[in-house]
């Protein structure tokens, strides 16, 4: 194992680079979302600190090319990968309540938590180079199998937290488990292993583990409406527990977006645009079929099959933690014969399903964004392809009326235009055309069979419709889809 020991140093330090990028999207996503901006940021952070690292990396190893300078490197890499709990708190929570600029949370937050410690890993590269020239003299090769070696560290590093790390033992403990792997690869290296170096690793790892204690110490203090804090697959999630205006609401947070709340005392949903999806029960008299895609708590599933005795519904949800959770915290039950669930992603459940439906509702959200691929042209055409002849779709679309934040509700007004035979709009309260809202967007395939007499039922909803909507967009496209996620 000594023999090779630079060797397993380079893809270790390359594979915890990596899981230290996935990390920090999930650190930062509850306050900033995980958008294709946030993720370019994060991304762009972590290039500029490596490439910054390989460089003073190098210049270090010139003047004191020894194991002893790469093991204390490895120890500081730890020291600063344990503070990651401790800043989400201190840094990322506070700041974000300084700007709204989510970007710019982003980059400073990013740079600080995670740039300083992918600095400090990337040094190794160069170091492991130094030292192996100094026993070979093949500088090329070296070179070459070194990057290699951290490259293939970095694939490793992605799969494993990906497909393992993350979802079964979330940050925290990740972050503390990177530190240990650290500091033992760091004592491993180093070659003058004396009662002073033991101290002096003891004061490091005692430091480590206070930190982590301190953070997770911090993170509660600060957050005490927190029930669960859950990392799955696909997403951070917090179930909360609020008090707002004389009630309690238990609450799921998916990154930086509310995705579910209810009423703890009555059960009853908090969301009042959720409230719209009963529309169909106006619009077709005879539905029987639903399909729900994006069920995060089921707050609207547990309800729809609590109002209507005679109806089926199916709920596409990508993660099965939220089904978990919802069965958990907020009272679904997933064993009545009416409800069927597939953990499958929504689009990829429209292109395959040979299920037809009388309705489609769309409430998919990551944080705060819509996936595009539910928003194109595209996805709608499938969607009316598992319609059956009279039928409908209502879709919850976050966007303004008009100005700058006006694109989203525009393009996809557009699409639904060009997709269904009649489209219609809804406001879910009376906001300002500027500000941005919940807007309810129908298409309609075939005919409608109105039910007159649950017009009083339905009248505070009707009452809201936009008329005469216009947009002068094209439409969302796969090709080209610039809104959504």
């Amino acid at each position: 194992m000594k023999k090779y020991m630079l060797e397993i140093t380079v893809f270790i330090c390359g594979a915890i680079g990596m899981i230290l990028e996935l990390v920090a999207a999930r650190v930062l996503s509850p306050y900033v979302g995980s958008s294709n901006l946030i993720w370019t940021t994060i991304i762009g952070v972590m290039l500029i600190s490596m490439s910054v690292g390989y460089w003073l990396g190098g210049k270090k190893a010139d003047k004191d090319p020894s194991r002893n300078s790469l093991s204390n490197l490895i120890l500081l890499g730890a020291l600063t990968a344990s503070l990651i709990p401790l800043l989400e708190t201190v840094l990322v929570s506070n700041f974000a309540k300084i700007t709204s600029n989510l970007v710019v949370i982003a980059l400073i937050t990013s740079a600080v938590i995670f740039g300083i410690p992918s600095f400090v890993l990337a040094t190794v590269s160069p170091f492991a180079v130094k030292l192996r020239d100094k026993e070979y003299e093949n500088l090329g090769e070296i070179s070459g199998s070194t990057s290699s070696l951290s490259t293939i560290g970095s694939i490793f590093g992605t799969f494993l937290a990906g497909f393992v790390l993350i979802p079964t033992f979330g940050v925290r403990t990740i972050v503390l488990g990177i530190t240990i792997v650290l500091l033992i690869l760091a004592i491993l290296l180093h070659e003058d292993k004396n009662r002073k170096y033991f101290i002096f690793v003891a004061i490091i790892a005692i430091s480590i583990f206070a930190f982590q204690i301190l953070g997770k110490v911090v993170f509660e203090k600060q957050n005490p409406d927190i029930i669960e804090d859950v990392d799955s697959q696909y997403s951070r999630i917090w179930i909360k527990q609020v008090a707002a205006n004389d009630t309690t609401y238990k609450t799921m947070q998916v990154e930086n977006g509310l995705e579910s709340y209810v009423d703890e005392k009555t059960g009853d949903m908090g969301a009042r645009y959720l409230y719209y999806y009963d529309l169909a029960d106006y619009y077709l008299k005879d539905f029987k079929s639903t399909l729900m895609i994006g069920g995060a708590a089921y707050t609207y599933p547990t309800h729809y099959l609590d109002k209507y005795e005679d109806k089926t519904i199916d709920v596409a949800e990508i993660d099965e933690k939220m089904t978990e959770l919802a069965e958990k915290h907020f009272n679904l039950d997933i064993n009545n014969e009416r409800l069927n669930i597939y953990h499958q992603d929504g689009r990829s459940f429209l292109n395959t399903t040979k299920n037809k439906y009388d309705v489609i509702l769309i409430d998919a959200f990551k944080g705060e964004n819509a996936p595009f691929e539910l928003t194109t042209y595209e996805a709608m055409k499938n969607a009316r392809n598992i319609l059956n002849d009279n039928g409908m779709v209502i879709t919850n679309v976050i966007s303004s009326l008009e100005g700058e934040e006006a694109d989203f509700i525009e393009y996809e007004y557009s699409t639904y235009k060009k997709v269904f035979d009649d489209v219609k709009l809804f406001k879910v309260r009376n906001y300002e055309d500027n500000e941005r809202q919940n807007i309810i967007l129908i298409g309609f395939k075939g005919n409608t069979n109105i039910d007159d007499s649950k017009y009083e039922e339905y009248k505070d909803l009707l009452d809201m419709e936009i008329e005469n909507f216009s947009s002068n967009k094209g439409i969302s496209t796969d090709n080209y889809a610039p809104i959504g996620n």
